[in-house]
């Protein structure tokens, strides 16, 4: 295990709207708010989006199982926003629910709010980390510095 120390910063209450799209606006604000690291915890729903839901086989590297999701999801998850010289990386993790059904997993690409989420954003100041793609595994992995 490595690790780094440093404390909280600055604030964000973000208020997501519908048809937003989750990543595209947290990695606009990162880009705005000059943000290097974060914390990103929220709530509410998504309309329909990518989520990768671990690995096919549990090998390096793993090729990914991807679901597409449609229909207006219950979420919470919570993700982390490290800046690199390719801007803001923005990594999610939520938990989705539909009627009896539930989803886990890695949030991607065009990911879409559906009515409202509710997100805190929690700048972290003093550590020092990026993500960088791994060789091995060819993931983009937190690297501390």
């Amino acid at each position: 295990m490595e690790y780094t120390t440093g404390k909280v910063g600055r604030v964000f209450l973000l208020k997501f709207e519908n048809n937003d799209i989750l990543i595209q606006s947290l990695s606009g604000l990162a880009k705005k708010e000059r943000i290097k690291a974060a914390t990103v915890i929220f709530i509410g729903a998504l309309r329909e989006g990518d989520l990768v839901t671990g690995p096919k086989k549990p090998v390096i590297p793993p090729q990914p199982n991807k679901n597409i999701f449609k229909g207006g999801w219950e979420v919470m998850g919570l993700g982390t926003i490290f800046t690199n010289s390719k801007g803001p990386q923005i990594h999610i993790h939520a938990s989705m629910g539909k009627k009896n059904k539930v989803l886990t997993g890695c949030v991607r690409g065009s990911s879409k709010v559906f009515l409202v989420i509710e997100a805190v954003v929690l700048e972290l100041k003093g550590v020092r980390a990026s993500k960088e793609i791994d060789p091995k595994t060819g993931l983009n992995l937190l690297r501390i510095i």
